[in-house]
């Protein structure tokens, strides 16, 4: 195997013999594969919609396929032999289609090679040594690092984006012209000798991507829930039965919530779920009655210590201790060997009856909270106080900190970051990154908080949306404002976030705590002189280099 998709990746150059993330070989190679195949399929429905034909399933083997082999989604390789064989069937739907919108446009079909017509081995074992015939290793060798690294970038965030993507599909939003993207990527992808100014200007055409997918969740979030609102939310413990959910999807939680009313148990909320706090329609839920412990890379201790059933529902889970791994279960396309999976009928009894034998919460911990829910809509409605704050000097500057959390110590680096802002300045915060200091007082500015929480990763949507609406209001560039950007990265996601600000043109993002493997010196440069990417330093230099 070799695999360098995540930050965490070993040595910092990649994973060879076993990930950092819990991934073994046979693993890793499957999704390979898996990878190989969407793009096989993407070939055929790229050009079926050119000629005006698509089709639902193909359209969301591709996104699920993607989002399958993000970072700590799916270590079973069971399932990922399903959806290989099942990406077979779909590529041969694939070329059906194109073949007859070929013959309605009175056109030869083209003939394809490459992922179109790679066929898998029917033995698991000869499958997993295709797998590493499909790696990266090999294009580094065809066609050099420079070159299948930028194409990682892009296949990155393309699987990133697929996330945001799939949650939308979930609550019923989807958008052919995304899907249409998706296949013209991953087509391109297949390229053998592509040019660095394409593969460049691919980077920023999927970060146009990023943006409709992160603009279609918040609709799909937004339409369901209703638009967030600034909210307390309990970080201790209350007595009773527990159930903790964790990963991003809101429906899931929905589901839960309406499972478990009037059983006696007390729903908890873990990393990237927090947010669901603010949503209206989930907050009417009594028994949603706090967040429990941090970002997801502290899972092992925290899980450990609760005393409930936990539901994982997409990326971000580790390997279960012995410990709970007979609590701890799996829904939707994240999955672990031996784990427990909730099927698509989402019944979630097995985890309710897990959290009613378990002893939960013996006594309520005395009371504290923290503030949640400032999406775009709660932060433009007071914009009028931001500007004028901003106007009289009051507020100084805004500082993005935000993005992925993990295992580094590196990244103490946005801990001290937060405290050393100075008090007339604001931070905006999202995704899992936040947990680094979002129990830290900063107190307020004006009855403005310091710390404004704007959501999950996806809701880098809503910073897009409040870092436009000031440009305008200010009448300059979103680069002329007092905003600076200091993102943390882990997994695709986070990939999505940043070639998504690079399409908007944002320029002097730092980024840490370490660049991407995939990212090589040359390409670096390239990025550095475009888009003034800094890499961080420390807290007191970046500050001084900031603020002057």
């Amino acid at each position: 195997m070799f695999c360098y998709q995540c930050e965490e990746t070993a040595k910092g150059t990649g994973c060879e013999k076993v990930g950092v993330c819990g991934k073994d070989g046979t693993t890793a190679e499957l999704q390979d594969v898996l990878t190989h195949l969407a793009k096989g399929v993407a070939m055929y429905a790229h050009r079926a919609a050119e000629l005006g034909e698509r089709e639902g399933r193909v359209d969301a083997f591709v996104i699920e396929a993607l989002f399958t082999t993000v970072t700590n989604v799916d270590f079973d390789p069971e399932r990922l032999l399903a959806a290989i064989r099942r990406g077979v069937a779909i590529r041969d739907e694939a070329k059906s289609i194109y073949e007859r919108a070929c013959a309605k446009a009175g056109r030869q079909p083209e003939i394809l090679s490459g992922p179109a017509v790679w066929q898998p081995e029917a033995d698991s074992d000869a499958l997993v040594f295709q797998g590493q015939e499909l790696s990266i290793r090999v294009r580094q060798g065809l066609l050099g690092e420079d070159i299948a690294g930028l194409q990682e970038l892009i296949l990155y965030a393309l699987k990133g984006a697929a996330a945001y993507v799939d949650h939308a599909m979930i609550l019923g939003k989807e958008d052919p012209r995304l899907f249409a993207v998706f296949h013209a990527a991953l087509d391109f992808l297949t390229q053998d000798s592509p040019a660095v100014d394409d593969l460049l200007a691919w980077a920023l055409k999927v970060g146009e991507l990023s943006v409709q997918a992160m603009e279609l969740l918040d609709a799909a979030n937004t339409g369901t829930y209703g638009h967030p609102e600034p909210t307390p939310v309990r970080i201790t413990s209350v007595k009773g039965k527990a159930i903790l959910v964790s990963g991003h999807d809101l429906k899931d939680l929905e589901a839960i919530l309406k499972q478990t009313e009037g059983k006696g148990i007390n729903v908890y909320t873990h990393g990237e779920m927090l947010p669901c706090h603010a949503y209206p329609g989930l907050k009417k839920f009594p028994h949603l009655v706090g967040n429990y412990g941090g970002a997801w890379q502290d899972q092992r201790q925290e899980f450990d210590a609760f005393p409930g059933a936990i539901v994982m529902t997409t990326n971000c889970i580790q390997k279960p201790k012995e410990s709970y791994h007979d609590r701890i279960f799996t829904t939707g396309l994240v999955a672990w060997p031996g784990v427990t999976h909730i099927g698509a009928d989402k019944d979630f009894s097995p985890a309710v009856e897990a959290a009613l034998a378990a002893p939960g919460f013996e006594e309520d911990e005395p009371e504290k909270t923290i503030l949640v829910g400032f999406g775009h809509q709660a932060v433009l409605g007071v914009a009028d106080k931001v500007i004028e704050a901003v106007k009289s000097g009051a507020i100084r500057h805004f500082f993005l900190v935000g993005g992925c959390d993990g295992r580094k110590s590196g990244r103490s680096y946005y801990t001290e970051f937060a405290r050393q802002v100075p008090q007339d300045c604001v931070i905006l915060t999202l995704a899992c990154g936040k947990f680094r200091f979002n129990k830290l007082e900063f107190g307020s500015i004006g009855g403005i908080p310091r710390l404004l929480d704007m959501g999950q990763c996806n809701d880098a949507y809503s910073a897009i949306k409040v870092a436009g609406a000031l440009a305008e209001a200010f009448g300059c560039g979103v680069n002329d404002l007092p905003l600076s950007l200091v993102l943390s990265w882990y997994e695709q996601k986070a990939v999505t976030v940043l070639l998504a600000l690079l399409h908007l043109g944002v320029r002097n993002i730092r980024l840490g705590p370490s660049l991407p493997a995939f990212i090589t010196p040359k390409v670096l440069d390239v990025l550095v002189e475009k888009f003034a990417l800094k890499p961080i330093q420390t807290p007191e230099e970046d500050l001084v280099a900031i603020l002057g």
